[in-house]
């Protein structure tokens, strides 16, 4: 409700399918149950990498062991891949390309219409 007219429009363009493959692959997504995070799991796949391609890099950067020219690009290689997931997946957080599903608060979404506050519980003594 804050985004710029423009901005929505880039968003919607951004998460529409605009070719025959794409829309195929929509399709597939459209019919899992499971209503995948994809932002959030491409984030924390993203970052997971990430840490553990520094893990693979400690060895023949401190310690001198693994330090073969393939091994270090494997590590170069599996960074680039965790940078993928984690900008893929706060671009998707951001564009707010997730469709909402199950995992969003439906009340709550609801109620941002309204004004009036709750009516208040008033205990009866028998």
């Amino acid at each position: 409700w804050l985004k710029p007219e423009s901005l929505r429009r880039a968003q919607l363009s951004f998460c529409t399918p605009s070719s025959p493959a794409a829309a195929f692959a929509q399709t597939l997504v459209d019919s899992m149950p499971c209503e995948c995070q994809w932002g959030l799991s491409s984030l924390f796949v993203g970052i997971v990498i990430i840490l553990a391609a520094g893990v693979f890099t400690f060895f023949p950067a401190f310690l001198g062991l693994f330090d073969y020219p393939w091994y270090i690009a494997l590590c170069w290689i599996w960074f680039g891949i965790g940078l993928f997931f984690t900008a893929f997946g706060l671009l998707w957080e951001c564009m707010g390309c997730q469709k909402e599903g199950r995992w969003h608060n439906k009340k709550a979404s609801a109620r941002e219409g309204e004004e009036a506050a709750p009516a208040p519980y008033v205990m009866i003594d028998a």
